[in-house]
């Protein structure tokens, strides 16, 4: 389970985030939307961390500040970064040690789900967009996570990943999983959200549940909500 408690970030004098509440529950796909500007950004990084903030965020029921609440959540940000003199392999050893878990065998299955097997001796440095997103995927997810945050994730995929990390998703959801994507993507989510959040001017303007919203799409939701034009 997500849980984000009247969280609420200012940058100097600009209110980007006012005191959005929402939960995702476990076991559940939550999709975050907006324009842009709308305050997104600012959630993902309190989200994963990396900015200070007023409110709370619980990680399966536990402060997100809290070091086993970083054990159990996995970030894949929108911009992959790789260490430029680490092989693909050595980033999952890497990851094997820092999260102290013995999981290098299920990283050497997502490598081959997400065609990375042929190319475990490639350089950071020496990886495309595409395959950087793959390997911080692999990164990710090889510990197991019960709460994972995808910044985006299929910019930058060719279709075979992109229907892999689909289902993978899918996958990870009926384990347990609660998973939560914010993309602009609306086409590539309507197939595996249950929960959705709307976000604009730093506020809530909309929360949907799946099964309550009978057989509207979700581009006209987030059109409507938002006042967009398609």
């Amino acid at each position: 389970m997500l849980e984000i408690i009247d969280l609420t970030k200012s940058y100097k004098k600009t209110l980007a985030v006012d005191h959005v509440s929402f939960t995702i529950p476990t076991g559940r796909v939550g999709i975050l939307l907006g324009p842009n500007g709308a305050g997104k950004s600012t959630i993902i990084k309190s989200i994963a961390g990396l900015l200070f903030f007023s409110g709370k965020i619980n990680i399966d029921h536990i402060n997100s500040r809290d070091i086993e609440a970083k054990k159990r959540f996995a970030y894949i940000p929108e911009l992959p970064s790789m260490y430029d003199a680490l092989t693909i392999k050595e980033h999952f050893e890497f990851i094997n040690k820092a999260y102290n878990v013995d999981h290098m065998d299920y990283a050497m299955e997502l490598a081959t789900r997400f065609e990375l097997d042929d190319k475990l001796d490639k350089l950071g440095d020496e990886l495309s967009k595409g395959m950087m997103q793959k390997v911080s995927i692999v990164c990710a997810l090889m510990i197991k996570p019960k709460v994972v945050l995808f910044d985006e994730p299929m910019i930058g995929l060719d279709p075979k990943a992109i229907k892999e990390l689909k289902e993978l998703i899918l996958e990870l959801k009926s384990q347990g999983a609660t998973i939560i994507i914010s993309t602009h993507m609306l086409e590539m989510v309507k197939d595996l959200w249950d929960d959705m959040v709307i976000i604009d001017k730093g506020k809530i303007i909309g929360q949907y549940r799946k099964e309550d919203i009978e057989d509207q799409e979700i581009e006209d939701i987030f059109f409507k909500m938002t006042g967009d034009q398609q």
